[in-house]
């Protein structure tokens, strides 16, 4: 069994790309039920966070998978030019390796985001009541979320609060130079607009006021800062008070046009007003930022902000690495037992036949033996059995050629005539 990873994000794809691929999961029943039906998807798990979108699956057939990964993107409207040239492969260890750096937030835009493992222990889930989840992928998501929680607990990476919501704060902050007595609207009000928040309230903002669709979460989340909610149906006129505006909602469509904001300004007697768009899809339609007095971020603009922070936590991060290097191994090792148990089981029972068919024909060549006589006998062989097969299932489970995983299999396999239909038809071609 192989593992296989296929994925785009920040680093190699454009945020319009990323929003066309995201679109994929939105219904994840179809995007489901449309990749199990390939005989090659044995286990698999589906997710897309801010910043990626990723496909995991345990396969036989690691070379068919991976094509009907490319079909099943390509189907969604994307140019197979634009995907090959932002797609990568992760195989087996690299791919549990890009896993785990993923869930530690050794991957993320800004190192150290804490939002990622609850999004990936979210697809987790998903994948789980689809019922596209095996041994395999059960305990590498386990192990994943272990991963990441180590890192976190023994390492500094995630000190400060460091987020795409704080990247997004700082950003407002080197606009204005000062937050303070700053009108700030948090548009959504998930776990992002409550990092946003808890970072706007510490810069001093004048005034915070929540937009959110349940008008009940986003009282909630504005009176735990102090501040006011309204609905998204009222959005349109928080841009008469509102300095700066950041946005993180999971909207299909854009909340904002370039007409709404146009009209805005008129009444704001063009006021400079400053949006910072960190959904993905985008909330505010990038037309927005044509207009006179209008500036309008979105996630990849804020790699300058994410670049500092990384240099903060490089160090960290250094520490990090040779965590998950570790836990990938160890990986590894369990994923290669699996490959050679059903081996290691194979010569155990031919040594068991062989030695109760050789005990069998010694007991009838010696006569009667009373029962004590016997049970020495039967003790005897199956201590010779242990030692003998002792030395060759350590080997077995020891070290593997990277570049040859099965070699041992294959060595094990061949001197002890496990195949031999295999073998003899080898001889025959021969």
């Amino acid at each position: 069994m192989n593992l296989v990873l296929v994925g785009l994000n920040h680093k190699t794809a454009s945020v319009d790309l990323r929003e066309k691929l995201a679109g994929l999961l939105t219904d994840l029943d179809a995007a489901y039920q449309h990749l199990r039906k390939q005989p090659a998807m044995a286990e698999l798990v589906l997710y897309a966070t801010c910043n990626r979108v990723e496909s995991l699956c345990a396969t036989e057939e690691p070379d068919a998978a991976i094509a009907h990964f490319r079909a099943f993107f390509v189907g969604h409207k994307v140019p197979p030019g634009d995907l090959e040239a932002s797609l990568y492969i992760h195989r087996d260890r690299d791919a549990v390796q890009h896993l785990f750096r993923v869930a530690a937030s050794l991957d993320s835009l800004v190192v150290g985001e804490p939002q990622i493992l609850g999004q990936i222990k979210e697809a987790y889930r998903q994948a789980t009541r689809h019922q596209a989840t095996g041994p395999i992928l059960n305990r590498l998501l386990h192990k994943t979320f272990s991963v990441a929680k180590r890192v976190r607990r023994e390492t500094g990476i995630g000190d400060h609060a460091v987020s795409i919501s704080y990247a997004a704060v700082t950003l407002g902050r080197k606009i204005f130079g000062s937050l303070a007595g700053k009108t700030a609207v948090l548009v959504g009000a998930g776990e992002m607009a409550e990092l946003a928040l808890e970072h706007l309230k510490s810069d001093g903002v004048g005034r915070i006021i929540v937009a959110n669709r349940t008008l009940e979460r986003g009282l909630q989340l504005a009176q735990r800062f102090g501040g006011e909610a309204v609905s998204l149906e009222e959005l349109a006129d928080q841009l008469l008070p509102a300095d700066i505006i950041i946005s993180s909602t999971g909207s299909p469509q854009y909340l904002l046009t370039r007409e709404q904001v146009k009209g805005a300004m008129r009444r704001r007697k063009h006021r400079p007003l400053f949006f910072i768009d960190i959904a993905v899809p985008r909330d505010l339609d990038p037309a927005i930022n044509d207009l006179d007095n209008v500036y309008l971020y979105n996630i990849d603009d804020l790699k300058e902000v994410v670049e500092t922070n990384w240099q903060r936590r490089q160090q960290e991060a250094v520490k990090a690495e040779r965590l998950v290097a570790a836990e990938t191994l160890k990986f590894q090792e369990w994923l290669a037992t699996l490959q050679v148990f059903p081996t290691i089981i194979a010569l155990k029972e031919k040594a068991d036949r062989i030695c109760e068919a050789e005990l069998e024909r010694t007991m009838k060549q010696l006569g009667p033996l009373t029962e004590e006589q016997r049970q020495a006998l039967e003790v005897l062989t199956q201590s010779i059995t242990q030692k003998l097969l002792h030395d060759p299932i350590i080997f077995l489970k020891g070290y593997h050629h990277p570049q040859r995983p099965t070699r041992e299999l294959d060595t094990v396999r061949r001197l002890f005539n496990l195949d031999p239909d295999r073998d003899a038809e080898l001889t025959e071609e021969d």
